[in-house]
């Protein structure tokens, strides 16, 4: 029996084993799954196709100019297969897993610092505010040479930030080169549980608040709630006004969204979706209680505003809960669902497309706002802090245009200081 053959067999043998192992779990999922026999027919494999695979591995592995492992081929085979479906279903190896649950759960364990390649080497780009990384006096702009004694690899970002991380509690030993001082600097800093946050919140006037959410994360909600607490603390009052700030919002997890738009509406459709299987169906509602007592919402989005940043745009206008303002947004009406794999890899799979309250569909076509500004799609501008001579709202027009449409609502003259 030639390598081909055996391969062909390989595969064939496996892929029949996997599907197996799906029905498997799907039957104890779902009781209504039909017997094996019945889908002896529509699971069976082509062998033709499967022989073709084989065919084609086996000549890039004998051919190509360089050599390549049966690990790296199958891999990559599996990365084409699943990203030709769309262009959000992907294939995610362990490390890729790994920080794809750090971005949805919102913290980490770590030192607090983000970092990128640069032409020097491994750069921190961001130092969080009282992380463990700020408190040993690491400053962005650094440049790490070595981690634990070990030097660190310039392209190597992924087992950099693997290194980087590690239990709450242990630490990590650390080398850096710092523009202007000509010796190397070394620290030992503790990890610890390092949060992510989600959602910036200031107010714009004393009964209007600002609440920038620049991702969905399994705390955003949480996070939100503290917000808008504070700020009605901070006001004295109830706060008549509040601008919620989606711009650049990628999106994230699903569930996040709809809580957060839970917490505006009384009652109503937050989204709906549909999907092959009884999971991917579904839709939630809301549940009576406001936390801003009705205070009048403008939502501002742009074309980077996406997928759970959308469920929350479109659920609060599509319930006449808030005016949208800004540009067209980016238009991904799908949701994935993340598959965890044996050896630490993971699926990230369209399993459903989600509607409006409205029963209206956005993908590729993304939510037009109530008031279109002419101004290109533009990153939001930082809080105010010490030291800033003009407001949040007249460094950012489209932030000023939201206040503007704001007070015009709330009847106050415009031009007039609140």
């Amino acid at each position: 029996m030639n390598s081909r053959v055996r391969l062909a067999l390989a595969l064939g043998i496996g892929l029949l084993l996997g599907i197996g192992a799906s029905i498997a779990t799907r039957g104890i999922a779902d009781s209504a799954a039909p017997p094996p026999a019945a889908l002896e027919d529509s699971q069976a494999l082509p062998w033709h196709d499967v022989q073709l695979l084989a065919d084609v591995l086996q000549r890039v592995k004998d051919n190509y100019v360089d050599p390549v492992s049966d690990h790296q081929l199958l891999h990559q085979a599996i990365r084409g297969m699943v990203a030709s479906l769309d262009s959000h279903s992907v294939f995610l190896d362990p490390a890729e897993y790994e920080a794809l649950k750090v971005a949805t759960a919102g913290s980490y364990a770590g030192i607090g610092i983000e970092v990128e390649p640069s032409a020097d080497g491994i750069v921190i780009a961001v130092r969080m505010a009282a992380s463990p990384a700020a408190k040993a006096g690491l400053l962005q702009g650094d440049i790490i040479t070595n981690i634990d004694g070990v030097d660190v690899v310039p392209t190597d970002l992924d087992g950099t930030i693997t290194h980087l991380r590690g239990e709450a509690g242990t630490v990590v030993h650390l080398t850096v080169r710092r523009a202007g001082t000509p010796q190397p600097l070394n620290f030992t800093i503790e990890r610890e549980q390092v949060e992510l946050p989600s959602v910036a919140a200031q107010l714009l006037a004393p009964d209007v608040g600002y609440l920038r959410i620049s991702s969905f994360t399994d705390g955003t909600a949480a996070e939100l709630e503290a917000a808008v607490a504070t700020l009605q603390h901070a006001s004295g009052a109830p706060l008549r006004g509040i601008v919620i700030d989606l711009r650049n919002n990628p999106g994230g997890v699903v569930d996040a969204a709809a809580r957060v738009a839970d917490d505006f509406l009384d009652q109503g459709v937050i989204v709906s979706a549909e999907g092959r299987t009884p999971e991917a169906r579904f839709k939630l509602t809301a549940q009576p209680g406001d936390i801003s007592a009705g205070a009048q919402l403008v939502v501002l989005v742009n074309g980077g505003s996406a997928s759970a940043a959308e469920i929350l745009a479109a659920a609060l206008r599509d319930n006449g809960r808030a005016t949208l303002i800004g540009r067209r947004t980016y238009g991904k009406g799908s949701v994935q669902t993340i598959m965890p794999l044996e050896d630490g890899a993971a699926l990230k799979l369209t399993t459903s497309r989600y509607f409006t309250p409205l029963g209206i569909s956005i993908n590729g076509v993304g939510i037009n706002p109530d008031i279109v500004l002419a101004a290109n799609d533009v990153s939001p501008m930082p809080l105010d802090a010490p030291g800033h001579s003009r407001t949040l709202a007249s460094r950012d027009p489209q932030i000023g245009a939201a206040l503007k449409n704001l007070r015009q609502h709330l009847g106050v003259p415009a031009g007039s200081r609140p």
